[in-house]
């Protein structure tokens, strides 16, 4: 098709957004009515803003507002995801070839893994070369003989497609270790359906929520038992798609598990949360398989579930089956159309990409004759010469040409080679104007809820600047779009976000022991950093006296030992300056105790919930450290302050916006510890101070106006100090935290039905009973040191009862875990 095509003729005020510049395969070969879907989106857009300016800053608002990032390899930070608005557009007659095409290479590549792993006919009688699959790093060598229970090797496969030259889809690879992109076909839907109000209805688009729903119900219906527990399995919030991840999982109504939240017990798999363990049916897999499980492929590896091998005979469902992935090679892809009608008994509706595994006979000597034509790719991975990436052999100097052709001489089964094929394009708006870019297309099919296949109506685009048919997700300088599917009549009920309404439900899902726990140690930094502030604040501000000496007498000398303590600044000399001291504390990140690192283990502990905290929480608990210009104190204090005015922000959006649940009580459990003890400490040090001491002491507990409110005279050591320790209504008081957490302990899900309190309960019982019962005259510095060892007893044993356990997995002749 020439790519030197016009677009069809667009009413005079379009003229400048819809140039004839805009050229495309996509768009110049679609029907008359597809073509007109184009102008009406385009129209569409430009009603939106000037010149799409407007729909563009709305679809940003969206990506931001549902916190949908990426992160490209390499990266720490993580990036916007990068949608514009301009979506890609077919046809439903085109789309009927090419999900008929899915459909097929789907149940090729299900028979394929099936006799790779089953009965092996195919390298027996010499139709796959048995080096295909030993050279692969994704052949499981243990799971040959293994089948999985319900039938079904696969349960959720993608390919990544393009249109050729000559107008035919063709596959350029095939993705069945990971559906990375699902979920971001998904955000993309709702990012621009919510930014474009109701164009995906004026354009006939089809829904994709039965895509979902289908994918959902075929992983239930292979599970044994009636409303099965589905986990999504992810490495974690340091992979570049965890966001992707975590979106997927919460529209999906699956709980995000990482390999650490799992054990295996009596063959069984469960999951553990804060009401002990629960029973998990299906596991959907985001990791590789030689991560899976250690004890069965890679014992290095830290991402998998213990034993989880012992589970699959027992009806647990992976998906998809372990060591899958072996057919995603490269070498693998050029036997594909061959063995179409070897394992289907018909041709491929879609062709790869022509290519050519060196292994075989002939096709060294090809690759020698035809070196400037092809494209260079490792068979496996990676090899000598090429690293993991595919070269064009017209770009190599003389030299490295040389050194790669020794390199396939000496391993040809390493390589192989592919026809040079340029991407298809599809019109793209690009700094306000429609531009012609190269584009791949990554479709998904899922089992629905009768084993059959469902292909999602559109799919994953991703827009690239120039060439390129490397299979990754998102680069640097690419676009994704939204993928359409254009019908030529209505369809009935189209909702603006083109996705099904949920029931009504309330309160949440289960919460994961680690999920608990990286929200009760967010507050306890918090809560820490906020503490240090304010001893800082104190040391800085007022007309406290602390120059003579780190260890000197009186309150200064207090709150730095107060500091020295908690890790803020380094072993005392004597004589150091006070504005030295608070530099230390404001600026050294090698201090465990130190401001930056602990907005470092507060921004870590936070991106592991990130996906729980609103767009405006995270925007201010993930903002840098400020710079300190100089040693100057106010200069200083205005750091502290600002500090302190984000903590202020970061406890009023959890108090007005949280859901009052388990998440929550957990993460004011971790405040309440923290600051309780705090409060003891600071107390223990300061009551003997005389008045400047109790002065100081009510600015630290956040108490000053209310102790003024009530008395008229000076700070009293017995006033402040039943101020700040027994006073049941000061929420800085040191008897408000132990009662917030009496009250929120009480209020988790038991681990049994008899009804008794847990020791945990009883532990915070029997610190809050002697400061109900006790008068501030009897309670001392022993006193207070005494509940300081409570609780940090009792921060233990919710550590026990409610976190992941130290221990490794329990051992499997113990008995049943509850389900």
């Amino acid at each position: 098709m020439p790519r030197s095509r016009a677009l069809p003729a667009a009413p005079d005020w379009l003229t400048s957004y819809l140039p004839s510049s805009a050229a495309s395969d996509l768009y110049a070969s679609a029907s008359p009515q597809t073509a007109a879907h184009w102008h009406t989106m385009a129209r569409g857009l430009a009603a939106l803003g000037d010149q799409s300016g407007g729909v563009q800053e709305q679809i940003a608002r969206q990506i931001r507002d549902m916190g949908l990032t990426f992160r490209v390899a390499g990266d720490e930070a993580e990036r916007d995801w990068p949608l514009t608005p301009m979506p890609l557009i077919i046809g439903g007659d085109e789309w009927a070839g090419i999900e008929a095409g899915v459909v097929q290479r789907a149940d090729l590549l299900e028979r394929l893994i099936g006799d790779i792993y089953g009965h092996g006919q195919l390298v027996a009688k010499r139709h796959l070369p048995a080096p295909i699959l030993t050279g692969s790093p994704y052949f499981a060598r243990k799971m040959p003989g293994m089948a999985p229970p319900s039938g079904h090797w696969l349960h959720v496969c993608a390919m990544d497609l393009t249109r050729g030259p000559d107008g035919q889809w063709c596959v350029l690879s095939d993705r069945v270790r990971l559906a990375t992109g699902v979920g971001y076909a998904l955000e993309n839907r709702l990012a621009f359906s919510r930014a474009t109000g109701s164009l995906l209805g004026d354009i006939h688009a089809r829904r994709q929520a039965s895509f979902f729903s289908a994918l959902r119900e075929g992983l239930a219906r292979d599970c044994q038992r009636d409303r099965p527990r589905i986990a999504l399995l992810t490495p974690g919030r340091l992979n570049q798609s965890y966001s992707e991840q975590a979106h997927l999982a919460r529209y999906l109504g699956f709980p995000l598990v990482e390999g650490r939240d799992l054990v295996v017990n009596r063959d069984r798999l469960f999951v553990r949360t804060i009401a002990g363990p629960k029973r998990v049916d299906a596991l959907w897999r985001w990791i590789d398989t030689n991560a899976l499980d250690p004890l069965s492929f890679d014992v290095r590896s830290t991402l998998g579930v213990p034993d989880l091998m012992a589970t699959l005979p027992g009806g647990a469902v992976v998906a998809n089956w372990p060591g899958a992935e072996v057919v995603e090679s490269r070498a693998m892809a050029a036997q594909m159309e061959r063995l179409c009608p070897l394992l289907l008994g018909q041709p491929a509706m879609l062709k790869s990409v022509p290519s050519w595994w060196c292994g075989q006979e002939g096709a060294l000597a090809h690759t020698e004759q035809h070196f400037d034509q092809l494209l260079i790719a490792p068979a496996f991975g990676s090899a000598e010469g090429l690293g993991r990436q595919p070269v064009v052999g017209a770009s190599l100097s003389p030299e490295r040409r040389a050194a790669l052709l020794a390199a396939m001489r000496q391993r040809p089964m390493d390589y192989v080679v592919q026809t040079l094929l340029a991407l298809g394009q599809t019109p793209t708006l690009v700094e306000q104007q429609l531009v012609p870019r190269p584009f791949s297309l990554r479709v998904f099919a899922a089992r629905d809820g009768q084993g059959r296949w469902k292909v999602m109506p559109g799919g994953f685009a991703r827009i690239l600047p120039g060439d390129d048919e490397t299979p990754a997700l998102i680069g640097t300088g690419d676009l994704s779009a939204d993928v359409c599917i254009a019908d030529a009549q209505k369809q009935s009920s189209i909702g603006h976000t083109m996705l099904d309404a949920p029931g009504v439900v309330r309160g949440g899902a289960i919460l994961a022991s680690q999920s608990a726990d990286n929200l009760f140690w967010f507050t306890r930094y918090a809560e820490r950093t906020e503490f240090t502030l304010r001893l800082l604040r104190a040391l800085l501000g007022g007309s406290i006296e602390a120059d003579a000496s780190a260890h000197q007498a009186g309150v200064g000398g207090v709150l730095i030992n107060l500091l020295h303590a908690g890790g803020a600044v380094r072993a005392l000399g004597m004589g150091e300056p006070t504005l030295d001291i608070c530099a230390d504390a404001l600026t050294e990140s090698d201090l465990p105790g130190g401001i930056p690192s602990l907005i470092r283990q507060l921004q870590n502990t936070g991106r592991a919930l990130r996906q729980r905290f609103a767009r405006d929480f995270w925007l201010i608990a993930s903002r840098p450290m400020p710079q300190l210009r100089d040693q100057h104190p106010q200069t200083m204090l205005e750091v502290i302050e600002e500090l302190l005015e984000r903590l202020s922000a970061l406890s009023g959006l959890i108090a007005e916006n949280m859901m009052r649940g388990p998440a929550h009580a957990f993460i004011d459990m971790g405040r309440r510890i923290e600051r309780a003890l705090s409060i003891c400490r600071v107390t223990r040090g300061l009551q003997a101070s005389g008045q400047e001491g109790l002065n100081v002491l009510l600015e630290l507990c956040d108490s000053q106006i209310t102790y003024r409110s009530r008395y008229l005279s000076g700070a009293a050591p017995l006033q402040v100090l039943d101020l700040v320790l027994l006073d049941p209504d000061n929420p800085r008081s040191l008897a408000f935290q132990v009662e917030a957490l009496v009250q929120r302990i009480s209020g988790l899900p038991p681990l049994d039905d008899r009804n008794l309190p847990e020791q945990t309960l009883l532990d915070a019982r029997a610190i809050l009973a002697p400061l109900q019962a006790q008068s501030i005259a009897d309670i001392d510095s022993g006193t207070l040191h005494a509940i300081e060892i409570q609780l940090l007893s009792l921060s233990d044993r919710i550590s026990e009862r409610y976190f992941l356990p130290n221990e490794t997995v329990a051992p499997r002749q113990q008995g049943a875990l509850l389900s």
